[in-house]
């Protein structure tokens, strides 16, 4: 990085730590002119651009981070699926953030936990999506069925005036007219109970207890396995291993090269999380 670069650079971190973002990106924004092939300088912006919540300035940032350091540069996709996930585009932010974990994940970076919420963040935005379009059709196929039984009920109810066409309305007239509007509104309210009990059935709201992380208490999304056969969230344990070499539950000598990845159970969990997206709150 050129010295002007790194000057504007530096007077721009300042600015962005006094909370005073726009000027900071105008730092930036100067630093890039100087040194438009440096990373960092589009890293720096974008984070700045994230507080100004200037989202698709911000995106562009990242992706000319990205494409400047594609190999170790966890910050750009980071940050982009940050400003994804703000544009409502959850199925690009959890690739972005994947991207942005398993870079974490092979520097050991401290910063291994925050990504890993933000995985699941977009997991769970990505199951919103699919239930508001869930709820959308259901809603309109629910219309649709109850106009089609309507429509049928109209059908008889007229077959009976045809029948009474002429002649004065008798006791047997209204009882007939009577026991087919009951008849049909009854099997309206049988469509409604069924649809009723399918979405009960779809808001159950338990979390097995082998798919909960025991530091954190949240449900997992890459569980690793310990010599002894206890499984943990992968970020929740390498932070509790940079404080401690034991495991939190067993209290028995652990390190990172003790962990085993427990396929199994991560691959139960995804599918758990994909069916179950409000389960991230758990």
């Amino acid at each position: 990085m050129s010295a002007k670069a790194n000057s504007l650079k530096e007077e721009g971190n300042k600015h962005f730590q006094d909370g005073d973002y726009q000027t900071a990106e105008m730092l930036y924004g100067k630093a890039i002119q100087q040194d438009s092939q440096n990373p960092k300088l589009f890293t720096n912006r974008a984070m700045t651009r994230l507080r100004l919540q200037s989202w698709e300035p911000c995106i562009d940032d990242c992706l000319r981070s990205i494409e400047l350091d594609k190999t170790n540069n966890m910050k750009g996709y980071y940050y982009l699926a940050l400003a994804q996930l703000a544009l409502h585009h959850p199925n690009e932010a959890l690739n972005s953030a994947m991207t942005a974990y398993h870079e974490c994940l092979k520097t050991n970076n401290s910063s291994t936990r925050n990504v890993s919420q933000l995985v699941l963040q977009a997991k769970k935005d990505k199951w919103e999506a699919k239930e508001r379009e869930r709820i959308r059709r259901r809603s309109a196929l629910l219309a649709e069925l109850e106009e089609e039984l309507k429509r049928k009920m109209g059908t008889e109810l007229r077959k009976v005036d045809i029948m009474c066409e002429g002649r004065e309305e008798t006791s047997d007239a209204r009882e007939e007219r009577k026991e087919v509007e009951h008849t049909w509104r009854r099997k309206i309210e049988e469509l409604r109970s069924v649809f009723a009990i399918a979405d009960a059935g779809l808001q159950e709201r338990e979390v097995p207890d082998y798919m909960i992380d025991n530091i954190s208490f949240c449900v997992m999304h890459d569980p690793v396995m310990t010599k002894n056969g206890r499984s943990y969230e992968r970020s929740t344990i390498l932070e509790h291993l940079r404080r401690s070499s034991t495991d939190p539950l067993t209290r028995d000598p652990l390190t990172i090269a003790d962990l085993r990845p427990n396929l199994a159970l991560k691959q139960a969990c995804a599918e758990f999380l994909e069916k179950n997206g409000w389960a991230v709150d758990y």
